[in-house]
């Protein structure tokens, strides 16, 4: 059973945010919350609550047991980019980029393995 939560327009770019999630991918569920409680990233929060909430729609929704979960899949992906501008020298445009992102995880149920004897 595959269980997701995704999180559109979260503000921090892709790339920062790829460093969180392969720190915890393949991880238990509620292991990798409380290792992305003491990691310093401001993507560890916004990933975190993902999480919380991918276990939350398992638990509340299907009915399953939150200690057999873990994170089979977890990725993000580029959103919206807002498009800015500062003035730079000489009243030249100088354009900033603030990148968003859409983070999606899918927490999957362990199979016991059955030792045949």
């Amino acid at each position: 059973m595959e269980v997701r939560a995704i999180t559109k327009h979260l503000p921090i770019s892709p790339q920062k945010l790829r460093l969180v999630c392969d720190q915890v991918r393949g991880m238990d569920a509620e292991q990798a919350l409380i290792v992305l409680e003491f990691m310093p990233q401001k993507g560890s929060e916004l990933v975190g609550k993902t999480v919380a909430s991918a276990l939350a729609n398992a638990v509340n929704n299907f009915d399953l047991n939150p200690e057999e979960m873990y994170i089979s899949q977890i990725y993000a992906g580029e959103g919206p980019t807002l498009k800015r501008f500062k003035a730079g020298a000489r009243g030249r445009y100088k354009p900033r980029l603030k990148r968003t992102s859409h983070l999606w995880v899918i927490l999957a149920e362990r199979e016991e393995e059955l030792n045949g004897s």
